[in-house]
């Protein structure tokens, strides 16, 4: 269960926006090809690790494909968005079900919450730069009044 991978010095990791650039050789000529989309998983260990990519194609139909990362063919992998950071889930299968506008959403509200985060963390830092003076509690004495009892 990876969360991560590197190919080249480039690391991405589940739920990234990604363009693999392949080689693709016919007959004597080659071409390079690019596969833009989401990575819904990675799955593997070492040199026999590979990433699924996901897109969405004419007429809303998902077209997916399997890139193992140690393939010759495989020239780059450029991160084009980042994903959501700190994904649960190794594997991203439940985006299937939905719509393109759906996981934008997903996007869109991961980078809202991140950027709250980083408010709060700039507020709290500030706050804790500040020198902060202690209270001077002053005591009030206190005396006991007597009154004089007749006999």
């Amino acid at each position: 269960m990876a969360l991560v991978a590197i190919h080249n010095k480039s690391q991405f990791g589940v739920g990234d926006q990604v363009r693999v650039v392949q080689k693709i050789k016919e007959d004597n000529k080659s071409r390079l090809a690019s596969f833009d989309g989401m990575v819904i998983g990675i799955k593997g260990r070492e040199e026999n690790k590979s990433f699924t990519v996901r897109k969405i194609g004419v007429g809303g139909i998902g077209i997916e494909r399997i890139f193992p990362l140690a393939a010759p063919n495989i020239e780059k992998v450029e991160v084009v968005k980042k994903g959501k950071r700190g994904v649960r889930h190794a594997k991203l299968y439940y985006t299937r079900d939905k719509s393109k506008s759906e996981i934008e959403k997903i996007y869109s509200r991961a980078t809202k919450k991140e950027a709250l985060k980083s408010k709060k963390a700039n507020k709290k830092k500030a706050t804790s730069s500040r020198v902060i003076k202690p209270k001077v509690i002053k005591k009030q004495s206190t005396t006991i009044k007597t009154s004089k009892v007749k006999k």
